[in-house]
């Protein structure tokens, strides 16, 4: 499987940052990081609905604290066709690895899978 660039760079600069600090890290947090590139039939409303139903799932699922997301604006040119980013922040890995299974999640993927041309997950804990 081909490593996307910007992925590669987004590690480059984690392990530097990491690396130049203490390497202290917080087990009472987890990141998800999810990248979507979207179908080409999916229209604005379906990925419109998309994000709105994955905002839903702080609401639904006991340890999520907080959801960030965006649109690739890559001044580089390095995203790999990927045009959207999640970033999910948990309580803990435990509170990711029972959110995977929640029938909430799953509900989720149903609607998503249709439109879904490709995905990337990182999964990680924060350090500084």
């Amino acid at each position: 499987m081909k490593f996307p660039h910007f992925l590669a760079l987004f590690l480059v600069f984690t392990l530097s940052a990491s690396s130049a600090q203490a390497d202290h890290h917080d087990e009472s947090k987890f990141r998800h990081a999810v990248f979507f590139k979207f179908k080409d039939t999916a229209t604005d409303n379906d990925i419109q609905g998309i994000i709105d139903e994955f905002l839903l799932l702080k609401n639904k699922i006991e340890g999520i604290k907080a959801i960030e997301w965006g649109f690739s604006e890559s001044v580089e040119g390095l995203n790999d066709e990927f045009t959207h980013c999640f970033f999910l922040t948990f309580s803990d890995k435990a509170a990711l690895e029972a959110y995977v299974p929640h029938p909430d999640h799953k509900a989720f993927v149903s609607i998503l899978k249709p439109h879904l041309d490709k995905v990337f997950v990182f999964d990680y804990t924060p350090r500084s």
